[in-house]
């Protein structure tokens, strides 16, 4: 449960309402659109707007709980992430993006989530 005061911390991660093991530095890139400005040599123009992919992003402990193989077979998932603040970012029709690199040393490995949607519940 979230405190007014509390900005971050913990989190909890689920994909497909399966609760997996949070290590840390978890980014969530909710943005539906990227924008650049544009300047000529006289004035700025405006900005060109892009869509971009939104995705949820972080280290995950590499227990006996956890599969290299489940993680590279997600291709159609609903991920949550549930921040200390008390908002939730639900990625829709969400997938892995790569291979996996596990850091053997210290029981980890890095996943990024992509997806279709990113909505905020606050």
């Amino acid at each position: 449960m979230a405190t007014s005061n509390r900005i971050g911390g913990v989190l909890s991660i689920r994909v497909d309402g399966r609760q997996l093991e949070a290590r840390g530095n978890f980014s969530v890139t909710p943005s539906k659109f990227k924008r650049t400005g544009i300047a000529g040599q006289d004035f700025v123009h405006g900005y060109v707007e892009e869509p971009i992919v939104p995705s949820i992003k972080g280290d995950l402990s590499i227990g006996n709980q956890l599969s290299m193989v489940d993680l590279e077979n997600i291709t159609n998932a609903t991920v949550q992430c549930a921040l200390a603040n008390g908002v939730t970012y639900v990625l829709t029709e969400a997938w892995t993006t790569s291979a996996f690199a596990i850091d053997a040393h210290d029981g980890k490995v890095e996943v990024t989530f992509e997806g279709v949607t990113c909505e905020e519940i606050t």
